[in-house]
């Protein structure tokens, strides 16, 4: 209650500071009434084909939310779009503090910092190369588009599956402008954690042809899940302070941008943005699990622990096989498990927003983000129009967690990151009478250093310790391209689009475990290891590749009455291979696995696109199929993993209807079904057997309703209004073992608001049933007999004000 109350206070003095300045902003304006909120589901401008276009105008499987959209849904964090956008799922690792995408079914959970994913994330057309980056608030965001299916043509990096792209507010030169929003809030756990979220934004026009605007947001999460450690401790604790609770967060982020337009036919546009992340111990939760071995010794299953479980593992004639505690690819003694259903330690969680964890300390993790963009538009002729868009990123982070969730002093979890990316692009727009064409170049540039490893803290149950056993990891990217597409509309109702991208690839990499000594858990890897160890005879792995690949699309659309989209075509996605950095662990690992191939995605697709005469309501849908070569998947076995590429196939179809039957409500449905297959992927590196399976975070059926109705009243507009969540069940692990899988959920947002003069008032709720919703997890059920989950944030009561000027 204490920390809750802290966080009043702060809020309560931000709120006090807004008050303060913003009369005197408004008092040099005119007053201005204020207009009807946005409808919820109003089509809004994307620029999916890298120029402005209405969404129903784009033959692309598009999800377009508006910013007041995403403040009306209550969507403060960019994982949150994936909860609106059915056929979007979110993946990831270190139980969410690394953020992925899972678009289609295509997904890569690799959690090393040197992989990219397949579905790309831009912020403002700078690509977001490492998934650190693609968490963040979603504060003064103009819109988000999610495009589905390969996107390699005029998008520049790896966007076989889709990408998401946030475009921020930029500055105007109408007037003196902004807002700034509080808002407080409260978990429904025994924590009793508070929420305490600020953000303001400022737009000043200094003269005819430069404005500024200035954006920023503080948000200061409580821990929600109440640690109990040192209940059923095993050992002593591994470091002082170890025991607190988690799921905490704090994190500050800010923007300036700058608007220069000497003429009409020129602009530039600068953005400068930063971020810095505090958080405690990951916040993963354990379950206890059990291996399940054939005749053979090879393992073919993981399955949840019954309550009268004693057995360590399961062998084919019932007796048990023993455990792997130490981590060595060999099964044996010791034998069973100390409380029957509980995991090798005897621990049996809590249950619910619950846990008892040695290794959590509070503000242990910190995650550093900055960014610059600059955007030149410059038209140069009457109908030709030049863009040039440079953008820098940097990306630090230092971030632990308990491997095995539990108060077993055990091992840990670390992993570093400094990565650095420009990227470039030169592109050039253009139009005739019956064609629109874009062209352009495209550089990229990416530093990734990625720290990665185990540790073994003092008073570990593991011998050997204080002792990290980890990797150091460099790889270098230069990826060149040039791209070009046209859209020929040839007959009064038919328009063609073709395109094309050709990519060279060329990428150093530089690998080596080791082993340190490691007296501090919370500061891995210090000076140079004591020993060389790995995959490469023990010594340091280096290697360079060079790739040449393409992308390409061919459509055709077909427009026969107002209103009405009809489109078919195959769009071809690549993208490039890359190297493995895994984890020295107990299942061993040649060089041969190291690189990994490109991956190559056909895309068979067909939909429409259909608005009403009325405008009122639009019903949109399409089908795909998806034909892979060497699909790139992460095979995760003992406390390890390396991507590997399989053949794929995946089909499905989506829809949505968005409508405004009347003034005042808003009603949409949307859902998908998608079939995702991944052949012959075996149940450990060269094992025997080997399984068609469904890929990682991909759910087969998801679905969303949104429901909202406005009125006047009290000389001011009530808003009231939900959403509805269902994602289907999914695997965790590529070898889908029946431990590995998350259930299908359903999860129910709804709030109030109220709108009077320049004032908006909001009572939420999210989670609104409290449902516990798997995010990530981790199978590690031959370490310590169990498995590591983590969990969106359980009921969340909230309240905030918002005042625009």
């Amino acid at each position: 209650m204490r920390k809750f109350k802290s966080i009043q206070v702060r809020a309560g003095a931000l709120a006090i500071a807004v008050s303060l300045i913003t009369p005197s902003v408004a008092y040099a304006q005119t007053p201005v009434t204020p207009k009807e909120p946005e409808s919820v589901l109003g089509e809004i401008t994307v620029t999916a084909q890298k120029r402005e276009q209405k969404s129903q105008d784009v033959g692309i499987a598009i999800a377009a939310i508006s910013g007041s959209q995403l403040r009306a849904l209550n969507v403060v964090d960019s994982r949150d779009i994936a909860q609106l956008t059915p056929g979007v799922h979110i993946s990831g690792n270190l139980a969410g503090l690394n953020v992925q995408y899972t678009i289609r079914g295509v997904a890569q959970n690799d959690f090393s910092d040197i992989s990219e994913a397949p579905n790309a994330v831009y912020l403002d057309e700078g690509y977001i190369a490492v998934g650190q980056g693609q968490s963040f608030a979603t504060f003064d965001i103009d819109r988000v588009e999610v495009l589905k299916g390969p996107q390699g043509t005029l998008f520049g990096r790896n966007a076989t599956g889709g990408l998401v792209h946030f475009v921020t507010t930029k500055p105007t030169f109408d007037r003196v402008k902004g807002y700034a929003e509080v808002r407080g809030g409260l978990f429904d756990t025994a924590a009793n954690a508070g929420v305490f979220h600020g953000e303001a934004a400022l737009n000043i026009p200094l003269t005819d042809t430069l404005a500024i605007r200035f954006g920023g947001q503080w948000n200061k999460q409580g821990a929600f899940i109440k640690n109990l450690y040192p209940a059923g401790a095993v050992g002593a604790a591994p470091w002082p302070g170890a025991g607190a609770n988690l799921g905490d967060n704090d994190t500050i982020s800010g923007r300036f941008t700058a608007l220069y337009q000497p003429s009409s036919s020129a602009k530039l546009t600068l953005s400068i943005n930063a971020a810095h992340t505090k958080t405690g111990t990951a916040p993963y939760q354990n379950k206890a699990t059990v291996n399940v071995f054939d005749a053979k010794g090879e393992l073919v299953d993981v399955v949840n622990a019954a309550p009268n479980e004693t057995r360590a593992s399961i062998c084919a004639n019932g007796q048990d096989c023993g455990s792997d505690m130490g981590n060595t690819g060999h099964f044996g003694a010791p034998y069973g498990r100390p409380v029957p259903g509980g995991d090798f330690f005897g621990y049996i969680a809590p249950g619910g927003w619950n846990t008892s964890s040695d290794f959590s300390f509070k503000n242990v993790n910190h995650i550093d983000t900055f960014g610059a963009n600059l955007t030149g538009e410059f038209n140069i002729a009457s109908d030709i129009t030049l863009t040039s868009v440079t953008d820098y990123k940097q990306f630090k982070k230092l971030v632990l967690d308990d491997v095995d969730g539990g108060p077993e002093n055990q091992l840990i979890n670390y992993a570093g990151l400094d990565a650095h990316t420009v990227t470039q692009e030169l592109r050039l727009n253009g139009k005739a009478e019956n064609v629109t064409w874009a062209t352009g170049l495209y550089y990229l540039y990416m530093d990734n250093r990625n720290i990665f490893g185990l540790g073994i803290p003092p008073n570990s149950t593991v011998p050997g310790g204080p002792i990290d056993i980890g990797l150091n990891a460099r790889l270098v990217s230069n990826s060149y391209s040039a791209f070009g597409q046209i859209d020929w509309k040839f007959a009064p109702k038919f328009t063609v689009v073709i395109g094309a991208r050709i990519v060279q690839e060329e990428k150093s990499f530089n690998f080596r475990q080791g082993l340190w000594s490691a007296p501090n858990p919370l500061l891995p890897q210090p000076g140079e290891p004591f020993a060389v160890i790995g995959p490469n005879n023990g010594a340091p792995y280096a290697a360079k590749s060079g790739q040449t690949l393409w992308a390409g699309k061919f459509q055709l659309e077909y427009r026969p009455v107002g209103g009405l989209l009809l489109y078919a075509g195959v769009n071809r996605g690549v993208k490039a291979g890359s190297f493995n950095a895994p984890l020295a662990g107990g299942l061993p690992i040649t060089v041969d696995y190291l690189p990994y191939k490109a991956e190559v995605l056909y895309n068979y697709e067909g939909g429409f696109k259909y608005t009403f005469p009325d405008g009122k309501t639009r019903l949109n849908a399409s089908a795909f199929y998806y034909d892979y070569k060497n699909y790139q998947a992460f095979l995760f076995t003992g406390v390890s993993g390396v991507v590997i590429n399989a053949p794929d196939k995946t089909y499905g179809i989506e829809g949505e209807l968005r409508t405004s039957p009347i003034r005042g409500l808003d009603i949409g449905l949307t859902a998908a079904y998608t079939h995702a297959t991944v052949e012959g992927v075996p149940l450990r590196l060269g094992g025997p057997y080997t399984r068609n399976v469904q890929p990682t975070y991909s759910p087969r059926v998801q679905a969303n309703a949104i429901v909202r109705y406005g009125w006047e009243a009290l000389g001011g507009r009530f808003s009231v209004g939900g959403d509805v969540d269902y994602t289907g069940k999914f695997y965790y692990n590529l070898r889908n073992f029946t431990a590995d899988q998350v259930p299908g959920t359903w999860m129910v947002n709804t709030s109030v608001d109220y709108k009077v003069s320049d004032w908006t008032f909001t009572a939420a709720i999210k989670n609104l049933t409290n449902v516990r919703v798997g995010v990530i997890g981790f199978d590690l059920a031959g370490l310590c007999g169990c498995n590591q989950i983590s969990y969106k944030p359980p009921r969340l009561f909230s309240f905030s004000a918002r005042y625009e000027f």
